[in-house]
């Protein structure tokens, strides 16, 4: 649930926005993107299919990704 009016309501001040509502904010802009939003370079592009054909050739080496989160929580704990 959002805690900004929306932006037609009133002109919102950044600036006035404690570190965590702007925190907020940005991932409210974030989640408001689709993948089609979000523009990707040739050279993303291009290394997006370099690790997509390197996860098929040998896709037993792939972790979900829960896990090797919780591996990094593990070690920062």
């Amino acid at each position: 649930m959002s805690i900004f009016a929306p932006m037609s309501a009133t002109r919102l001040d950044i600036k006035r926005l404690t570190a965590a509502e702007r925190l907020q904010l940005v991932e409210e802009l974030w989640d408001s993107l689709s993948p089609n939003d979000i523009p990707v370079t040739s050279a993303q592009g291009a290394e997006l299919d370099r690790r997509e054909d390197l996860h098929r050739a040998n896709a037993v080496r792939g972790r979900p990704w829960r896990e090797v989160l919780d591996d990094i929580e593990r070690r920062r704990g």
